[in-house]
């Protein structure tokens, strides 16, 4: 018996219909075609994009000059040594002070005055004090030389140094010596060298003193001599 062989089915598709497809020129309706920016935009946009910069520097800048020409605070000078010689001088002067509420206080005479700046001190040829207390009570004072501070309420008399000082209206007492130490603003009177204090006819010789007018108070220091006036004696 023979076989025949069966043949293999095929498959048929219908014919599809040709489709024309054309991309168009090159870049148009897929790219969008560009066009040339003027200068005046490109200028625009390039300083609006970089004004706050430029003003920024132009602000530093500005700050920088302000700083480097503003004149800064002087920094602490060399203290300059004050000179040990007389600053000024004054030849036959007279300085009159006077009290706050316009009193008379005290009057300085002399025949030369000089002033040193490093220590505030006046040096004083040939001088003469007279002082009035608040209560109208008047001082004299004179010597050859005397060394007083700046406000003359310290003053040191040297060589023949006199003070005559008002107790009362009708009392004063004396004293003399080659140094006296017046604390003027106190009334107050001190010497480590010898003295002789003169009062009602009295004449002591001490080696030293210590008196304050104020308290009316006396300290001599030894070896202390006192020479009282004779006593008349009344008639029986």
């Amino acid at each position: 018996m023979n076989a025949t062989a069966t043949p293999a089915p095929e498959l048929h598709l219908p014919d599809l219909p040709e489709v024309p497809v054309s991309l168009g020129p090159l870049g148009l309706g897929a790219v969008a075609q560009r066009h040339p920016v003027p200068w005046s935009a490109r200028w625009r946009d390039a300083l609006s994009s970089y004004l706050p910069l430029l003003l920024m520097a132009l602000l530093a800048t500005g700050t920088w000059w302000l700083v480097k020409h503003t004149p800064g605070i002087e920094g602490p000078s060399a203290i300059k040594p004050l000179r040990t010689d007389p600053d000024y001088t004054m030849r036959g002067f007279n300085l009159t002070r006077f009290a706050p509420d316009g009193r008379f206080a005290v009057r300085i005479e002399g025949d030369m005055l000089r002033h040193y700046p490093d220590t505030d001190r006046l040096e004083i040829d040939g001088v003469r004090i007279e002082s009035v207390s608040p209560d109208g009570r008047i001082t004299r004072a004179s010597a050859k030389r005397a060394l007083a501070n700046g406000d003359v309420s310290e003053v040191q008399l040297l060589g023949e140094a006199k003070v005559v000082s008002q107790v009362s209206p009708t009392d004063t007492i004396e004293l003399e010596g080659e140094f006296l130490h017046a604390f003027v603003r106190f009334e107050r009177l001190r010497s480590h060298l010898p003295v002789v204090v003169r009062r009602a006819g009295s004449v002591t010789r001490a080696g030293g003193l210590d008196y304050d007018h104020l308290q009316s108070m006396l300290r001599l220091d030894g070896p202390v001599r006192i020479v009282l006036p004779a006593v008349q004696r009344k008639g029986k």
